[in-house]
């Protein structure tokens, strides 16, 4: 039976309640057949009553007189007279004297004249019993004796306030079959109604009212794997007791999910905090060595015997190393980096940085850079953020595959500079995309997840905003930088 009990509530509260009403049916069903059966019992007895007062007025001059035959004549006569008027019918009538014996009856051959009301059977015994009783009684005397067929109604007969003796009027109850099995066809049918009516409503209803405590039970189970997601809103729109429950539920699923959010937070601060105390560490110790490089640079390019293919060079790693010195910089939160405006020769150089990588992995490099000849934007940290998010492209590419850069102001706009980078190498996943920008969170074998963080960071300082997506089966690098002083639009290019 426990099986039962254990069912879901979207079978147990249908299944339940059909019960109930079946039951309650049942219930009225058989309280109206018992007063069904009482009240065709009533109208029986009227009946009799009515015939058992004119027999035995009628019957009382030939009790009188002893007149035998004239008696049995009228005791026949309800018999003989049967009408489909009446719906019920008298069984048998007998006469019983004085003495309590058959003084006549209908019936000669089961009820024989003489004989004593007490040797006709055990229902006489108990009729014989009854009219002992006190004279006090009141008539006419209804008697249904236990496990009989008959019903019997007995009133004295009665001439000039003397008592002669008793009229019995006998019913078969079998008669009151065909009235019953008709009440019980009707009420079956109008009960098979009821239920066809109710029972559909109750399924609806019932599937109704399990559905949010079925998803409420699913998505609790799931709590210790993961943030509860709030219920579908209008999943139950009612205040009572379940709504209630919901709405606790929704707002412990959103308390839940904000307090999981902040650990998050607090991890990824705890994370970043540690690792600017790395980075602040680094940055010391490559800072000084740095400055001595470019010195000795600098030094150089004041001989006045360099060819300009030397010159170039030398230009070339005067501007790679101020790169190194800004970028290290920019990595420092409380350093404000104040570097040169970004030109066409940093973009020269870019593209001859990366070539090496491009050609040893056959990358098709589709390059449109459209600018004036100086832009007012930190050289060097736009230099990092190009090559990061190149060679990360690079990198995550096929071989023979396609990587693009797209540089230029945002929607022609004089304070945006927009800078796109795609690629067709994997695409990224949602856990991907949610942590791509965290320190560790490499999206490649190999990879040390730093340089995409590096980035976030020196974009974030220079108040921009870096987003990665998939799109078109490419994997889309869009970063927005201001030119001043108004920040960039969120608009993708």
């Amino acid at each position: 039976m426990r099986w039962l009990f254990n069912l879901s509530f979207r079978h147990k509260i249908p299944l339940w309640t059909s019960f109930l009403i079946g039951l309650s049916i049942f219930a009225v069903g058989a309280a109206l057949m018992t007063r069904a059966y009482n009240d065709m019992k009533n109208a029986v007895v009227v009946s009799a009553e009515n015939l058992a007062h004119t027999l035995a007025n009628t019957v009382a001059p030939t009790l009188l007189h002893d007149d035998v035959w004239r008696a049995f004549e009228i005791v026949r006569s309800p018999i003989r007279a049967k009408s489909a008027m009446t719906p019920v019918e008298v069984d048998a009538v007998v006469v019983l004297g004085r003495d309590r014996k058959v003084f006549v009856s209908s019936h000669p051959e089961t009820l024989p004249m003489l004989a004593a009301a007490a040797t006709l059977g055990a229902d006489w015994r108990q009729i014989d019993e009854r009219l002992d009783a006190a004279p006090e009684r009141k008539w006419p005397l209804v008697l249904e004796p236990a496990n009989s067929d008959y019903l019997y109604l007995a009133l004295p007969v009665v001439h000039k306030d003397a008592q002669l003796g008793h009229l019995v009027l006998r019913y078969s109850k079998s008669v009151f079959h065909p009235w019953f099995i008709d009440t019980i066809w009707q009420g079956l049918g109008i009960g098979l109604l009821v239920l066809a009516v109710l029972i559909p409503i109750n399924w609806y209803w019932g599937s109704r009212m399990s559905a949010p405590l079925v998803d409420l039970a699913q998505r609790m189970g799931l709590m210790l794997e993961k943030a509860p997601e709030p219920l579908p809103s209008g999943l139950y729109p009612y205040h009572d007791e379940l709504g209630q429950l919901f709405e606790a539920y929704d707002q412990m699923a959103l308390a839940l999910r904000d307090k999981a959010a902040l650990e998050a937070e607090v991890v990824k601060s705890e994370r970043l905090a540690a690792i600017g105390q790395l980075t602040a560490g680094i940055a010391h110790e490559i800072n000084n060595p740095l400055a001595g490089l470019i010195t000795v640079v600098d030094t150089l390019k004041l001989r006045r015997d360099l060819d300009p293919r030397a010159l170039r060079s030398l230009d070339l790693i005067d501007r790679g190393l101020t790169q190194i010195r800004d970028t290290v910089a920019a990595l420092l939160v409380q350093t404000r980096v104040q570097a040169r405006p970004l030109n066409l020769h940093d973009l020269e150089d870019i593209h001859t940085l990366i070539q090496p990588q491009v050609g040893k992995r056959r990358i098709q490099l589709e390059w449109s850079a459209a600018m004036p000849a100086e832009l007012p934007a930190p050289a060097s940290l736009v230099r990092q953020i190009l090559i990061n998010l190149l060679l990360n492209a690079v990198q995550a590419a096929d071989e023979d595959g396609h990587v693009s850069l797209w540089l230029g102001r945002k929607d022609d706009s004089e304070t945006c500079l927009a800078i796109v980078v795609r690629n067709d190498g994997a695409l990224l996943g949602e856990e991907q995309l949610a942590h791509l920008f965290e320190p560790f969170a490499s999206t490649r074998a190999g990879g040390h997840g730093l340089g995409l963080w590096v980035t976030y960071q020196i974009v974030t300082q220079l108040n921009g905003r870096i987003t990665a997506r998939n799109i078109d089966g490419k994997v889309e690098f869009v970063v927005h930088l201001p030119l001043g002083e108004t920040p960039c639009s969120t608009a993708s290019h």
